[in-house]
């Protein structure tokens, strides 16, 4: 139950990776016809699998619930192996990016979980649940109810848990290789023998060492301990994320993952937020992995005033979710993400108010919080209505068994 619940929860915190993982199982398996039905599996599928955790968990339903987990688990099995036979998709994503398990490794977690499904329906109704039959009806809505609030959140403002690699705070640009002497090693000569040295035994000259050259260790990369180095690309493929990402300005980054299928009617608010960013002194620039043509296109239709550069489609999508969505960095710094329609627009209008708290208003960790919260109180209520009476029957058995020893 609580693998199961688990599953549904990650899933349902950011709806639009399970919505991409989902697309891609359907362009895989050569299912076209399924895509439209995508988005509304990213909702359902982590709703449906949290639900049916908890109510196993709590011993809910123990007729019904395991023979549902074995007709998930029906589909989910040849599936897996298929997977980890195949390789055809790198992993499953049945813990969305919280937890990225090998296609072998999912395929003997689904073993154990029918395995355990198998027992539960043969020992289940022996045990008894936590709740009486009459509320477990209200566990379920009332879970089904929190994965939906969470999926819609993480679809129209932002995840509440991120588990990407962009999170606020992220520095996009990494420090710049070193080019200190410890990455070389030293060549020298003595008496016509060639020995490499590296920078902690280089050699006195005065023992009759002749210094001949110096060569890179390994080919200089990136330090990313101090920032993700994120790859911004011009029409003639320069890379321009220097131009783009360093220096102390201030930057909005509108973010295109499926450029052909932006709302129209969204240009209008993209454009007027181009305008109140740059009167609070802010530069903005597109990003999308779109082609050069679909690029001309879209600034015809848009009217987009903003420059537009090219970066990798998993880079856009990992650094924020929705389609446009929009990035507040501080320098090369990220400071709030969040989709286009979820901007608190009025706010824009006011030249008092600064740009980089704008997104003040929503605090994931906080919002993710309270909703538990609710919802545990929610349980706790239902378990306190639906067993009160049991905590009479108790008083009234011992006042009895007292009465009877007398």
């Amino acid at each position: 139950g609580a693998t199961f619940a688990f599953s549904g929860f990650a899933k349902a915190i950011d709806p639009w990776g399970t919505y991409y993982k989902i697309t891609e199982y359907i362009l895989t398996l050569g299912w076209d016809a399924l895509l439209p039905a995508a988005l509304f599996a990213a909702f359902a599928l982590p709703a449906a699998e949290m639900t049916l955790g908890v109510i196993v968990a709590v011993g809910a339903y123990r007729r019904s619930a395991p023979v549902l987990m074995l007709l998930m688990m029906a589909v989910m099995l040849p599936l897996t192996l298929w997977l980890a036979v195949t390789r055809a998709v790198p992993d499953c994503g049945c813990f969305g990016d919280a937890w990225v398990l090998s296609n072998n490794a999912t395929f003997a977690k689904n073993v154990v979980l029918a395995v355990g499904a198998v027992f539960l329906l043969v020992v289940g109704r022996k045990t008894r649940g936590l709740y009486g039959p009459a509320v477990q009806w209200m566990v379920a809505v009332a879970t089904f109810a929190l994965a939906l609030f969470i999926s819609w959140q993480g679809y129209f403002v932002q995840p509440l848990l991120d588990f990407r690699p962009y999170k606020i705070g992220t520095k996009l640009l990494a420090t710049a290789p070193s080019d200190e002497a410890q990455d070389y090693l030293f060549v020298y000569e003595k008496q016509g023998e060639i020995h490499e040295f590296t920078i902690d035994d280089v050699p006195d000259e005065e023992d009759g060492w002749t210094f001949v050259a110096r060569k890179p260790i390994a080919p200089s990369r990136p330090d990313l301990s101090e920032g993700r180095q994120f790859a911004i690309v011009d029409g003639d493929s320069d890379d321009v994320s220097a131009d783009v990402l360093a220096g102390q300005g201030r930057t909005l980054l509108f973010l295109f993952p499926d450029l052909d299928e932006v709302n129209v009617a969204g240009t209008f608010a993209l454009n007027e937020l181009r305008d109140d960013a740059n009167a609070h002194g802010f530069q903005v620039f597109g990003l999308t992995s779109a082609s050069k043509h679909d690029i001309a296109e879209w600034n015809d239709i848009s009217m987009a005033d903003y420059p537009m550069f090219i970066a990798d489609d998993s880079d856009i999508k990992m650094m924020a979710r929705g389609n446009p969505a929009v990035v507040c960095l501080d320098g090369d710094t990220i400071v709030w993400k969040r989709t286009l329609q979820s901007i608190p627009m009025s706010k824009l209008q006011d030249p008092a108010v600064d740009l980089l708290r704008i997104s003040d208003d929503f605090n994931p960790a906080t919002s993710l919080r309270t909703l538990l919260l609710a919802y545990l109180a929610v349980l706790l209520l239902i378990l306190a209505v639906n067993r009160t009476h049991l905590i009479f029957r108790l008083k009234s058995s011992c006042r009895k068994r007292r009465e009877k020893e007398k």
